[in-house]
């Protein structure tokens, strides 16, 4: 008979249950659902085999991570281990998830069923668990889930993967939003102030040039020899400076009051603004490039590069994809419209705008494309799953597509793949050393740094204590001394008496030799502590300097 055994994963811990009756439940599914909503009945169905609950917090979120990747934890390889029937091969273990039943089969040899009875059985086992488990409450469950559910979403949200690549696909979707409405904002400006100089969009026919000409003319009328300096260094050309003053001399346009002007001037400084932060935009958008995938922005450049990555979703699917999938990218319409009347398929998608395919002839447009978009999936694969990216083999590639693209034109064959990787992997290898080098480097200093700081504070924590003692030493000694002192005094006091001057005149009482002598013997003791406190403090002067010089 076959031992059906249902393996159910809570917050608090992993719970085996044996189940009765297998062939019966196996046949009434209907009864099965019933009994699942009364406790009584559900008794006699599932019993509580071992509960291994987890030991802290830590170790609930390493098993939820290993569950929800399908791997089976220490934790519960020891629960298996010790709660199955030594027989495995008439024992069934029903799980949750396939994954999981996939690789208990596969380390410890136990078939493993899922959905049908199971889902029914671990639907009934949710609902009583708190009953089913001696010692757990609803409310401590509740609360075991509760924080486990934060803990596992906060680790997914700090370690996640597509965390920077999100930085880029904003970064490009911005960066196509701005240059739509510069676009849209400089027409507007072009046909304000070609009212009242029409002539100007011929000599300047750039966008955000235009508008930074109009914010420095303002009133053509006002536009004299004084202002061709001005005019120079805006279009870099004193030709062309020297045919706007020409033009703004015999203009057609018409006249403009002063408010017309002071609005014109405020739109054109904004265009000029948001022209200058799309500047500031493609740089942090290159730097992000050369972080994330080098590689793939060395190859194709970092705009379509990142392209590629937003429509993608992330660098990781884009990885995923097959040369063919990446080739088509961007052109999905065009491909299920030529699917659905059979025409031709489209030969490239958002790899059109990289360079190689323009210089193309177009005969071979569709080949140069293949052929970038197999080199694109290598270089995404070598970015997504390198520990240290670099842009080595994307120079490479880039190579490649070169040689491919001289061979098509000239017939000159081009170097074979497995050469330029074997060069390219030997370059990689020394800058990876380079870059482990400098971050070794790095952290020892962070060290460094660290060990003074601590050093410096558990100095600065010991010095009121030291003060203390040799403060309670002192006062010591110095009663001490104040006893000695009386007691010297008292036995020269009564010799004095005893013995009176034969002039009859009583002599002044001599100090007490002992005080001089003491002080002698106290002096150095007292001189040496002090220069030991003074070269104390001189040590931690330098080193709390050194460490500010480091910073």
């Amino acid at each position: 008979m076959v031992l059906l055994h249902v393996l159910f994963e809570h917050a608090a811990g992993y719970a085996l249950f044996a189940v009765r009756e297998v062939e019966e439940i196996g046949l009434l599914l209907p009864q099965v659902e019933e009994s699942v909503l009364t406790l009584g009945k559900f008794h006699n169905v599932v019993k509580l085999v071992a509960f291994s609950p987890f030991r802290s917090a830590q170790s609930a979120l390493e098993n939820m991570n290993a569950v929800s990747e399908g791997v089976l934890h220490e934790d519960l390889r020891l629960l298996l281990d010790t709660a199955l029937p030594p027989k495995r091969k008439k024992v069934v273990l029903g799980v949750g998830d396939a994954k999981m039943g996939a690789a208990v089969l596969e380390e410890l040899g136990v078939q493993c069923q899922t959905g049908g009875v199971v889902a029914e059985l671990l639907r009934g086992i949710r609902l009583h668990f708190s009953a089913l488990v001696r010692g757990l409450t609803a409310q401590s469950a509740a609360k075991a889930q509760l924080g486990l559910g934060h803990s596992y979403s906060r680790a997914k949200v700090k370690f996640n993967v597509h965390r920077v690549d999100n930085m880029i696909i904003q970064s490009i979707s911005l960066l196509d939003q701005l240059d739509k409405d510069i676009n849209t904002f400089s027409m507007r400006v072009r046909e304000w102030y070609g009212y009242h100089f029409p002539e100007l969009i011929k000599i300047v026919p750039e966008n955000s040039m235009y508008c930074r000409v109009a914010k420095f003319i303002g009133n053509r009328r006002e536009l004299s020899e004084e202002s061709l300096e001005g005019l120079e260094e805006i279009v870099m050309d004193s030709a062309k400076a020297q045919a706007i003053l020409e033009a703004s001399r015999s203009s057609m346009g018409m006249d403009i009051s002063p408010l017309d002007l002071i609005n014109i001037e405020s739109f054109s400084r904004r265009v000029i603004s948001l022209s200058d932060y799309r500047k500031e935009l493609q740089e942090y958008l290159r730097s992000k490039m050369s972080q994330v995938a080098p590689s793939l922005s060395a190859l194709i450049g970092e705009v379509v590069g990142a392209r590629l990555i937003s429509h993608a979703g992330s660098l990781t699917n884009l990885a995923k994809y097959p040369a063919s999938t990446v080739q088509i990218l961007g052109a999905e319409k065009a491909l299920f419209r030529a699917l659905k009347t059979r025409g031709n398929t489209p030969k490239y998608g958002l790899i059109f705008h990289s360079t190689f395919i323009g210089r193309a002839a177009a005969k071979n447009k569709g080949r140069i494309s293949r052929y970038l978009a197999n080199k694109c999936t290598i270089a995404s694969r070598i970015d997504c799953f390198s520990e240290v990216p670099t842009s080595v083999f994307g120079d490479k590639l880039r190579e490649q597509v070169e040689e491919r693209l001289a061979f098509y034109e000239t017939g000159e064959p081009p170097r074979k793949n497995l050469e330029v990787m074997k060069e390219a992997v030997v370059e990689a290898n020394e800058v990876v050393a380079e870059v482990k080098r400098r971050q070794e480097k790095k952290e020892k200093k962070r060290k460094k740094r660290e060990k003074r700081r601590l050093e410096a504070l558990a100095a600065a924590a010991e010095e009121p204590a030291e003060n203390s003692v040799m403060e309670t030493e002192e006062n010591d000694v110095g009663a001490k001394k104040k006893k000695k002192k009386k007691k010297q005094q008292q036995p020269e006091e009564s010799e004095a008496e005893a013995e009176p001057e034969e002039n009859g005149v009583e002599e002044e009482e001599e100090e007490p030799l002992p005080k001089k002598k003491r002080k002698v013997m106290v002096e150095p003791e007292q001189q040496e502590e002090e220069e030991e406190k003074k070269k104390k403090k001189k040590k931690k002067k330098k080193a709390v300097a050194q460490d500010s010089e480091e910073d």
